[in-house]
């Protein structure tokens, strides 16, 4: 069984902004509520179910798993304790909140994926603060409003890619271009291409300490990216890749190595 949480954090779902969570002036909060209004009318049009209900709706459809769908407005910010030490693979979902989340409980995210958690970026969760943390650089890059994208499998024998074929198409996403700030990838197994002839490093793998990291870019809340069955697809396989082979460790500790007696370097 695998243990799959979603972190969703929801907060351009809502009707209305959660000022608990994004800091407007008070001079701007008529003009941002507005624009928040318009698009949680178009995250709804796309996504029913919601983006974390249709994320859990068809990751819950995997064989021999369990999943959790929590959000940042939840007790503890969605991720206690006792959550967080049962999950084996977190999926993090994230845009205009990250400053929220804070530094101990991404602390704690990063050393559990340290002692062997898995661990899901998606879209515009590359500034979480879990993810930069774990990577330990800026995680900025380019970006602009929607335009159509090819994504390119440029890693076809790694096991997130089995099943996508050499190359799909998405009519609409937001651009994600290059130079993305990112420390050099075990794999990058898709990447991206816009009509305004961006590319982007799509799919992109890291170990750090025992746990598997993956950040994958298409996802955009008002586009019907999650619709996709190859995108559905690669989240699948990226949960069945990074999901622990062995039970996650209580604590990383450099072992005490004893010398035999006849070693020349014994004093």
């Amino acid at each position: 069984m695998i243990n799959i949480t979603i972190w969703y954090e929801k907060l351009q779902e809502m009707t209305t902004p959660d000022y608990r969570f994004v800091k407007i002036p008070e001079d701007k909060r008529e003009e941002v509520e507005k624009y928040h209004a318009k698009g949680s009318k178009a995250i709804k049009e796309a996504y029913p179910l919601g983006l974390g209900g249709t994320l859990k709706d068809y990751i819950s459809q995997m064989d021999d798993v369990s999943v959790t769908l929590v959000t940042l407005d939840m007790p503890e910010f969605g991720l206690p304790d006792e959550l967080l030490e049962k999950t084996d693979v977190l999926v993090w979902w994230a845009h205009v909140g990250h400053d929220a989340v804070p530094d101990d409980l991404a602390r704690k995210i990063q050393d559990r994926v340290l002692r062997g958690m898995g661990f899901i970026a998606l879209h515009s969760a590359h500034l979480c603060k879990p993810l930069r943390f774990l990577l330990g650089t800026s995680c900025t890059l380019q970006w602009r409003e929607g335009d159509f994208e090819r994504i390119f499998t440029t890693s076809p024998t790694h096991p997130i890619a089995q099943g996508i074929p050499a190359s799909f198409e998405l009519d609409v996403e937001e651009m994600y271009g290059e130079y993305f700030d990112i420390p050099k990838p075990d794999d990058v197994i898709f990447t991206g291409w816009f009509r305004g002839g961006e590319v982007f490093r799509s799919g992109c793998t890291w170990t750090r300490g025992y746990g598997k990291v993956f950040y994958f870019q298409p996802g955009h809340e008002t586009n019907p990216t999650y619709h996709n069955p190859h995108v559905l697809q690669i989240i699948k396989n990226a949960i069945r890749w990074a999901a622990p082979a062995a039970p996650i460790k209580e604590k990383i500790e450099c072992p005490h190595v004893e010398v035999s007696p006849e070693s020349k370097y014994q004093k």
